[in-house]
C-alpha cells in the first residue's frame, strides 16, 4: 500500500475513556502480579482511574513503561527470539516529541545496539498519542533499510519526493522518515544516519573467494519501526525496537526471496549449479551456500549473529519457561519455523499456543493508510 500523500490528513481515533480504563486496569494488575514489590496496587488503580476520567489518558511509570515494552516482546507470535525478552534495553524518551529529535535518538538507539559488533536488544519509546494530539511515528519500516531493495520502493520514492537525491548505488541506505503529529497537515521529514550508527557487514564465503566478487553486504541490527506498541490502554506510535539477526533472515529472505534481492540464480552461476531442471535441487543449494556466507561473514567480523537450529532450541526452551509459569506463548508456526531446512529444526514437529491478536502488551501494524503494511520484519 503506498503512503499517503504528505499533505494528507492522517488520524487515529482515540479509544473511549471506558476502554482506556478497561484496557489499563488488566495492565496494572498483571503488572503488580509480575512485580509484587513495586507499590500498592489499589492505590494505583485509583490514580490511574482519576487521570483516564480527568485527560482521558493516563501516564506509566518508568517501571510500567519497560515491563510494558518487554512483555510486547514476549507476546510477539512471529519472533523466534523472545528467550531474552528480559533483557531489552528500554529507553524512556517520552518527552522527546520533535522530528529532529526523535532522528537524532534514533541514530543514538542504532549506536547502543551495534555496541561494536555485540548486539544488544534494545526499545526507544518516544511520546504516546494522547486524545486529540496524535504523536509523531516513524514511516521508515526498520531504522536501517536499502534504497535499492525492492521491498523500500515506496520509501524511497517518498524519501526522493521530498528532497533525498541519493540511492543511485547499490546498497546505499535509506534516510530515516518521520511523520510529525499525524492529521495536522504536516509533511514527512527525512534524516540522513550518519556514517557512525549503521555498521555493515561485506559478505565473503568460506571456501569460494570469488563470492566476495558479488559485492553484497548487509547491516548488522535490524531495527523495527514501522509498529505501535500498545500497553494497557496507551498508543507509543514510535517505538523503535531491535534484536539481532538470525541467519536465515538475511540469507533466506531478504537476499533469496525472488520479490527481494532475488540471489539464487547469481549464486547458483558462481557455484556452477545445473539450473536447468528443478530436480537437481539447485535452489536449495545456492540457498545453503547463500546462509553459510552470511554466518561466515558476520562470524569473521565479529557481529552478533544466530543460526536457525540453535535458535530453534532456544525458543523451545523459552517455551518451557514460560509454560512453567503458567504463560501462554503465542505463536505464528508459519514465521517460528525457519525458510531454510525447517523439518530439521527442533521447532518443526511441534503446536503452540495459537497467536492472539487482543493479547496486550503488543507490537502492532497502524491501521491502513498510515504506513505500507509489510508483510514480514525480515
Amino acid at each position: 500500500m503506498d503512503l499517503p500523500p504528505a499533505s494528507a490528513p492522517v488520524r487515529r481515533r482515540p479509544p473511549t475513556n471506558k476502554a482506556v480504563l478497561a484496557a489499563a486496569e488488566v495492565f496494572i494488575r498483571q503488572y503488580a502480579t509480575e512485580n509484587p514489590d513495586d507499590g500498592d496496587l489499589r492505590r494505583r488503580l485509583a490514580e490511574v482511574t482519576a487521570e483516564v476520567e480527568s485527560s482521558g489518558t493516563y501516564e506509566h511509570t518508568p517501571g510500567e513503561l519497560a515491563f510494558g515494552a518487554r512483555v510486547a516482546w514476549r507476546n510477539a507470535a512471529r519472533c523466534i527470539g523472545r528467550l531474552y525478552w528480559n533483557n531489552l534495553i528500554v529507553r524512556d524518551l517520552r518527552h522527546v516529541t520533535h522530528s529532529d529529535d526523535i532522528a537524532s535518538e534514533c541514530f543514538e538507539h542504532l549506536r547502543i545496539a551495534t555496541n561494536a559488533g555485540r548486539i544488544r536488544p534494545v526499545i526507544s519509546v518516544f511520546a504516546p498519542d494522547r486524545p486529540r494530539r496524535p504523536a509523531a511515528s516513524l514511516l521508515s519500516e526498520q531504522l536501517v533499510r536499502y534504497a535499492d531493495d525492492p521491498r523500500s520502493a515506496t520509501r524511497t520514492a517518498l524519501a526522493r519526493n521530498l528532497g533525498w537525491k541519493g540511492g543511485e548505488t547499490p546498497f546505499e541506505v535509506l534516510p530515516l522518515l518521520i511523520q510529525p503529529g499525524p492529521g495536522l497537515g504536516l509533511t514527512p521529514e527525512f534524516y540522513e544516519a550518519p556514517e557512525d550508527t549503521v555498521l555493515e557487514v561485506p559478505l565473503a564465503h568460506p571456501s569460494h573467494p570469488g563470492f566476495a566478487d558479488l559485492g553484497l553486504r548487509w547491516y548488522a541490527v535490524p531495527a523495527v519501526s514501522d509498529m505501535s506498541l500498545e500497553i494497557g490502554g496507551v498508543t507509543y506510535p514510535a517505538a523503535p525496537f531491535s534484536g539481532w539477526y538470525m541467519g536465515t533472515e538475511i540469507g533466506s529472505r531478504n537476499l533469496a526471496d525472488s520479490d527481494r534481492y532475488n540471489l539464487l540464480p547469481a549464486v547458483a552461476e558462481l557455484f556452477d549449479l545445473d539450473t536447468r531442471n528443478e530436480r537437481t535441487l539447485w535452489r536449495d543449494r545456492a540457498l545453503v551456500e547463500l546462509n553459510l556466507a552470511v554466518l561466515h561473514s558476520y562470524d569473521q567480523a565479529g557481529v552478533t549473529i544466530a543460526d536457525h537450529h540453535t535458535e530453534s532450541r532456544r525458543f523451545l526452551a523459552h517455551v518451557d519457561r514460560e509454560r512453567r509459569h503458567g504463560r501462554p506463548v503465542p505463536t505464528d508456526w508459519s514465521w517460528i519455523v525457519p525458510p531454510l531446512s525447517g523439518g530439521a529444526t527442533a521447532v518443526f514437529h511441534r503446536y503452540y499456543d495459537p497467536e492472539d491478536p487482543d493479547l496486550r502488551p503488543a507490537f502492532i501494524h497502524r491501521p491502513q493508510g498510515q504506513c505500507p503494511q509489510p508483510g514480514s520484519t525480515a
